[in-house]
């Protein structure tokens, strides 16, 4: 029998709740990289659903789109097309798959052994500061990579920077469940400013159907598209084992041990894949809804499951995913300006938390080369076989690491004697 007792009309109400406190992040990255929202929302609810078959219903967490993965989509589809994007995006899944199993096998030190805050650390800072230029064009009214002016600049500034602010005033001054949606404050405002400045086109929302299938698309599977994808999944595999903690604490269990650690990444790994499969942006647990359920004490996994159907319910609303893609560029563009920053200060922090000493030869020669190739954008290899930007970073830091002296990888492993 269930340890929560919560009336059915609480669980529902809780669930739509926390689909409320999500909402705002989880469009907002397949706006910025042409997916449908609407596949994002159907992916989101699904990922939820198999996160928790993966789990047997025992963890309360919400998986919706993963910010780490935008630049190497950007990257990708404009090499690639999207369905070799996808292709990708399945790929990835399998990674949180095999970490898991590893996890299984070697016990939870293996994360920590591979992917040390050293290697982490600045991989996340570089994901961060290399999408900072697609947050500053759009915000100015351009498109992410500056070629063509969609809103004109003054325009644009007077409609990114109330976003952003509104964004930065509700996150830092708002209480209650109002402080956990900024993103969302910040789309609002943003919209009505847009409105006003008559920026908004609802041609489209008024040609929408009420009732519609997402736009699913299948993926392809291209083995240049698969390397720039595939690295990134190091990055959130970490940010997951950081939320299953998270709300462990939170709900005063240990969700490393039951249901483990490794349940816990097969569920990130199918979500990812299924989204992959249906034409959806990679899933990720969400801090965000992890606040809300410390705020609500909404413990009952149930409550997320209900948040999944109505993800999932959205979706075919035709009307609503016109309405999301309406949103103007200068408005995503301020309250980006704010999250890509965010994405580079928690990789800060993983280094500060974790007194990474960089004045040590070793930690400032990983750090500086991950820094350089993420952000300034490395190139190795050739159209069929290359690897570019943060998916080279992350491999780079990864192989630094177990190569140098000083470090937990083959190089160091005590010889025996003769």
């Amino acid at each position: 029998m269930s340890e929560y007792n919560d009336p059915l009309p609480k669980q529902i109400l809780s669930g739509a709740q926390m689909l409320f406190v999500a909402f705002g992040a989880l469009v907002l990255m397949p706006l910025i990289t042409g997916m449908d929202p609407n596949v994002a929302l159907f992916t989101a609810g699904l990922g939820t659903l198999l996160f928790q078959l993966a789990t047997g219903r025992q963890v309360p967490v919400f998986l919706a789109s993963s910010f780490a993965f935008i630049a190497p989509i950007i990257a990708a589809k404009g090499e690639f097309g999207m369905p070799a994007v996808l292709g990708g995006v399945v790929a990835a899944g399998f990674v949180y798959m095999l970490l898991g199993l590893a996890v299984k096998v070697k016990g939870p030190g293996f994360i920590d052994r591979i992917l040390p805050p050293v290697v982490i650390g600045p991989v996340v800072i570089s994901i961060g500061l290399a999408l900072s230029p697609v947050a500053v064009n759009m915000a100015m009214g351009k498109t992410g990579d500056g070629a063509a002016e969609l809103v004109p600049y003054q325009t644009a500034m007077f409609i990114s920077i109330p976003a952003l602010a509104t964004t930065v005033l509700v996150a830092v001054l708002g209480s209650g469940l109002f402080r956990l949606v900024p993103i969302l404050s910040g789309i609002v405002v943003g919209c009505l400013l847009s409105a006003y400045f008559g920026v908004i086109d609802t041609s489209s929302i008024a040609a929408a159907p009420w009732l519609a299938m997402p736009k699913f698309m299948a993926p392809e599977f291209h083995l240049g598209a698969i390397l720039y994808m595939v690295p990134v999944a190091l990055a959130p595999a970490i940010e997951h084992i950081g939320g299953v903690i998270a709300v462990g604490t939170v709900t005063g269990k240990d969700f490393v041990r039951k249901p483990g650690l490794h349940r816990t990444l097969l569920g990130d790994g199918l979500a990812t894949s299924a989204a992959g499969l249906f034409g959806g942006p990679p899933n990720t647990t969400y801090a965000e809804v992890t606040g809300a359920v410390m705020l609500t004490k909404s413990f009952n996994p149930k409550v997320m499951t209900w948040a999944a159907i109505f993800a999932i319910a959205l979706a075919f609303i035709g009307k609503f995913g016109a309405a999301l893609q309406a949103i103007p560029v200068p408005v995503m563009g301020g309250i980006l300006c704010l999250l890509f920053g965010s994405i580079a200060v928690v990789g800060l922090n993983t280094l500060i938390r974790h007194q990474v000493d960089l004045s040590e030869a070793r930690n400032l020669v990983i750090v500086s080369i991950t820094l350089v190739f993420g952000i300034g954008g490395m190139v190795i290899g050739g159209k069929e076989f290359a690897l570019s930007g943060i998916s080279l970073c992350a491999i780079s830091a990864l192989a630094l690491n177990l190569l140098l002296p000083g470090g937990g990888g083959w190089r160091n492993k005590p010889q025996e004697e003769p």
